[in-house]
Order: C-alpha cells, then sequence, then structure tokens
C-alpha cells in the first residue's frame, strides 16, 4: 500500500493535473491513497481573503479571482464542465457563508484556507473519474480528528487511526483521493496542520495504514544540500537517514514538512521525495540508513523577527525571568528558532506573523524593555566545513551568529 502527496506546483493548471492523473495511473493497481494540496498560491489567495476580511476591506474581488482560476482550469480539463461548475459554485457560496460568521481570527483562517484544499481535492477525483479510474473522494476533516489548537491542530491519534483504517476496504478496489494540510475538531470546525502541512496528512495516512511508502512528488529531482532558486550549486541526495532530514526540517528545509519525518520513523515507513516533471528520475529515499561525508546542508529561513529582552533592573538574566520568557512564548504558541543570552538580555528569533508578534512583544514589555527587527533571513548551515562556516558568517549584514560543533546559524537583514 502506498500514500502519494502532490503539491500545489503539480496542480497548477489542466496540464499539470493530466500529468498527475498519469503518475497515479502508473501505481492504481496496488492499494493507493491520494493526499493533494490546494492548487499552486491558492492557499496564499484565502490567505488573503482572511486578512482583508479582518481589516475590514472588500474580500470579494480576491474570491471572485480563486474561483475564476478554478473556472478556468474546469473548462480546460472537461469536455462537459457544467455539473462540475454548479460545485465549484456552491463551494464558492460555502466559502462566503464562513466569511459571515465571524469568529476569532485563527479559527476563521481555518474554516476559510481548507476550501484551497477542498477545491483542488475535487477537480482531480472528477477528472480521475473521466478518465476511467475507480477513485473515492474523502473529506479528510472527518478522517483526522485534532484538538483545537487553530492553524496548528494537534493531532489526535487514536481517533484518528480508528478512522483512516476504515479505508481499507475501500482501498481494495478504488483509489481514495483526500486533501491534506487539513483536520477537523470535536465540534466540527475545521483546523489545520500548520503552513504546509500536507506532507504531514501524508505521514498521518500512512502510519494509520501501515504503508510500505509515502511518495512526496515535487518540482526538484529530490531533496537537495541547498534551495537550487538560491544556490545553483545544489546536489540532489540518494539517500538521507531520517535523523538528517528531521533536522533539516528543523531548521526551515520547505521540501519536506518538520512534522513529517517523525511518524514514519517510528513506524519504519520509508519516504520518497520524487520529481513530478521526470518521474523516472531516482529521487531521493529518506529511511533508516548510515550516510558518510554528507556535504553541508544549508537552509533560508525568510521572514523572521529577532526579539530582545532586556532586563531593567540591573540584574542579569536568571531562571525566573526565563521562565516567564517561555510562559509567554507557550501560551500565545510561538516557536523559537534561535535563541541567544547575554548577562542582561535574552534574544530570539521567531517566524514573523504580525498579531502573534505584536500579542507577545506586549506581553514581555510588563517586565522587559523589549526590542524587535523584521525582515531578516536565518541561514543555516548543517554539517558546515571550513569554506562554508567562513563564507556564512563573514557576509554582509550578520546581526546574529551562533555555532555549535556541526550547525553554524546566522541572522541576516535583508
Amino acid at each position: 500500500m502506498k500514500v502519494f502527496k502532490f503539491g500545489g506546483a503539480s496542480l497548477k493548471n489542466a496540464q499539470a493535473i493530466r500529468n498527475m492523473s498519469t503518475i497515479v495511473l502508473d501505481y492504481a493497481e496496488g492499494p493507493l491513497v491520494v493526499v493533494v494540496s490546494a492548487m499552486d498560491k491558492t492557499t496564499n489567495a484565502l490567505e488573503r481573503v482572511v486578512h482583508a476580511f479582518v481589516k475590514g476591506e472588500n474580500y470579494q474581488a480576491e474570491i471572485s479571482r480563486i474561483i475564476g482560476y478554478h473556472q478556468a482550469v474546469i473548462n480546460e480539463l472537461f469536455e462537459n464542465p457544467q455539473e462540475i461548475l454548479g460545485t465549484l459554485e456552491g463551494l464558492a457560496s460555502q466559502l462566503t457563508e464562513k466569511l459571515q460568521s465571524p469568529s476569532e481570527e485563527d479559527k476563521l483562517y481555518d474554516q476559510v484556507v481548507c476550501f484551497g484544499e477542498i477545491l483542488s481535492s475535487f477537480i482531480v477525483h472528477h477528472y480521475l473519474t473521466t478518465i476511467g479510474l475507480k477513485n473515492i473522494w474523502k473529506d479528510a476533516r472527518e478522517l483526522i480528528r485534532t484538538d483545537s489548537t487553530f492553524r496548528e491542530g494537534k493531532v489526535e491519534w487514536a481517533l484518528s487511526e480508528s478512522r483512516i483504517i476504515s479505508l481499507k476496504k475501500d482501498l481494495q478496489t478504488h483509489v481514495i483521493i483526500t486533501q491534506g494540510f487539513i483536520g477537523g475538531d470535536a465540534e466540527g470546525n475545521s483546523t489545520t496542520l500548520g503552513r504546509e502541512g500536507s506532507d504531514y496528512s501524508a505521514a498521518i495516512f500512512a502510519s494509520c495504514l501501515q504503508a510500505d511508502s509515502v511518495t512526496i512528488w515535487k518540482d526538484v529531482p529530490g531533496v537537495m544540500n541547498a534551495d537550487p532558486k538560491r544556490l545553483q550549486a545544489a546536489v540532489v541526495f540518494e539517500e538521507l537517514p531520517y535523523k538528517e532530514a528531521a533536522e533539516m526540517t528543523y531548521y526551515g528545509a520547505s521540501v519536506i514538512h518538520p512534522k513529517t519525518i517523525k511518524p514514519l520513523a517510528l513506524k519504519g515507513i520509508p519516504l520518497l521525495v520524487k520529481s513530478f516533471t521526470n518521474p523516472s528520475l531516482p529521487g531521493t529515499k529518506i529511511h533508516d540508513c548510515k550516510v558518510d561525508h554528507l556535504p553541508p546542508m544549508i537552509v533560508f529561513k525568510d521572514n523572521q523577527c529577532l526579539i530582545s529582552c532586556k532586563v531593567t533592573d540591573f540584574t542579569f538574566v536568571n531562571e525566573d525571568q526565563l521562565r516567564a520568557i517561555f510562559d509567554a512564548l507557550s501560551e500565545l504558541n510561538v516557536k523559537l528558532n534561535v535563541m541567544q543570552n547575554s548577562a542582561i538580555s535574552f534574544s530570539f528569533c521567531i517566524d514573523f506573523r504580525e498579531n502573534k508578534v505584536m500579542a507577545l512583544i506586549e506581553k514581555l514589555q510588563e517586565r522587559f524593555e523589549v526590542y524587535y527587527n523584521t525582515n531578516l533571513t536565518l541561514v543555516t548551515i548543517k554539517n558546515y566545513d571550513e569554506q562554508s562556516f567562513e563564507t556564512y558568517r563573514k557576509k554582509p549584514g550578520v546581526i546574529l551568529e551562533q555555532s555549535s560543533r556541526s550547525t553554524l546559524q546566522v541572522l541576516v537583514k535583508e
């Protein structure tokens, strides 16, 4: 049994969906679950809808663009698109209705943004049916149960597993089409698993179904030691140990979602990363293995914010003050990317989400002088050698540097 995951770039237009369907057909003889993301940049567009709504600005024009984009794909993909376009209009109405029931911003985000995956999986399901592939559409919100931590839903594994195992009967005769990134809580609300979380969804399905493998189909030939858009000399790994891949994702490598590795490693399920533009390439196999002399892995993480908390009474930073900082981070569900302290200050780097950052700063100002910088890029060089170490620590604009035996991190002002 296999699990495939297709990202937004592999579904961006009618031709891409045809290409994706060819790959699926090649593997359709065995049990197969296909997890799809929202079509290219749709999640970004839905985020703009939420942002406009919260700001009291016009969001209807953005919704019209989203629906128009999907209509154009449907018109090109299907000979008789009328029925499918009718269902699309119904989904568009549901999206608008969600905005008529305003709620806390993170909750509203999940109710709106989930429509990207619903729309794409709906189109993929119908197209595969028209080309003769027996498949069933399943709503991941009814299969993956999470708590109500909106935008970062935590999976309730026992209940999710009992629901996902029920797919085994259908898998004997049909391919399952479902969505990545989304789940549902006990109150029937949509939840999301963290930005770019479709990889994690595939791992959840694979773990619960005891799959033979998970394959993530990307627009790159495999896992590379750097983003080829930033470093043209990047090379492809033939294989990687689970631990190395997990550390890459922790530091911000976008090729795999950070939560993906753990459920697969615990079950010994290999993760394959392959090219959807050239499926014949071997790609990268992530599994339980040992690889000697890995080249430096270079990860760029943009849109970072550096926050510095300075004590105000001339005492040194102590455990009580650190506890106050970490309590604030935990309360607002903010993840640290780097931290560093001096005698009278504690600095840390986080992803910049304006509402979270401003709420965190306001809370920290109750006890500290707080300073912050935005528009930063965190560069992590894992398994550095002498050349990469010297190259990156001497980059212009470095405002923070931290190194260990194997890892160098520099925070650079853009």
